[in-house]
């Protein structure tokens, strides 16, 4: 999971160019991007576009339905989880106890809906409130099915009051550089990927490249998107480099010649048993990403 598209629940066409976008996820948007008057029937068109793509491979599909306390909730699982997708994306999540509500009610219409117990995952949008930036930690052990925690900028800057999150350079404010900070270790703190923001500006594509790499060099696995232009630009940034792998490779195969050794010097650069890890992560990135 390289990058994630939100498209608009309600319109068809914006659906099928988000599928043939190469995102790893499509983000089927219930929430923001769908009127009131229109949740009906963006309900029924993802739950179509959800079964019409079944065993066809591609993206997998998950739904940002509306938050726990928007009354809308229920009526969103229902319509979708009838058609079985791959996950659900849950914003304004406030703290793990609401990753395990969300939990709970999959459960049930999994059963209801004879899907194997568990096989729906759950994306968080965490930090989109001044409150939950401080509950990030509750997030670890809070469900088996948490998949990845994302931070949402735009709500966040209103929810604080700021005029802008962003410097006149394109680079976050240090307020909000601090969320971001704080949603890459609460989410790998619960075992899940860590997942960037989006860049706003999908005209900017050289402004979203350096982004995107400076978020895959922090650690963050995967970056959301608003355009489908923003796409090729994500996935090279999150995709190892031919020379990360062979230098991953070449780690892993040191150690395994000299297992007892702590220490070792491989390409002339001194790697210890961290990198064994760090190796291990590079490789699955890359197999992932279908380049290993």
């Amino acid at each position: 999971m390289r990058s994630l598209l939100f498209a608009p629940g309600d319109d068809g066409r914006k659906l099928e160019k988000a599928a043939a976008s190469g995102a790893d996820v499509i983000l089927i948007d219930l929430e923001d991007a769908v009127a009131l008057p229109r949740k009906g029937e963006a309900r029924k068109l993802a739950a179509d576009f959800i079964r019409a793509r079944h065993g066809m491979g591609g993206p997998a599909l998950y739904v940002r339905v509306n938050a726990l306390e928007s009354g809308l909730i229920e009526d969103d699982l229902d319509a979708v989880m009838a058609a079985g997708p791959a996950g659900i994306m849950l914003p304004k999540a406030e703290a793990g106890r609401d990753v395990a509500h969300l939990g709970a009610k999959l459960a049930v219409r999994e059963a209801e809906n004879a899907l194997a117990d568990g096989s729906t995952r759950i994306l968080a949008i965490a930090p989109e409130t001044c409150g939950a930036v401080f509950h990030l930690a509750s997030f670890a052990g809070a469900s088996r099915r948490l998949a990845g925690i994302a931070w949402g900028a735009e709500d966040l800057a209103a929810d604080v009051g700021a005029r802008a999150n962003r410097e006149d350079g394109g680079g976050f404010t240090e307020p909000f550089r601090l969320v971001r900070n704080l949603t890459l270790f609460g989410a790998r703190a619960a075992g899940a990927a860590a997942i960037d923001t989006v860049f706003p500006n999908f005209k900017d594509i050289e402004g979203l490249s350096r982004e995107a790499h400076a978020a895959a060099r922090d650690g963050f696995s995967a970056k959301l998107a608003i355009h489908p232009a923003q796409i090729g630009p994500i996935n090279a940034a999150f995709t190892p480099a031919a020379a990360d792998i062979d230098h991953a490779r070449a780690v892993l195969a040191a150690f395994a010649a000299a297992p007892e050794a702590g220490v070792l010097n491989v390409g002339g650069r001194m790697v210890d048993r961290p990198h064994i890890v760090k190796a291990e992560q590079v490789l699955a990135r890359a197999a992932a990403a279908g380049v290993a």
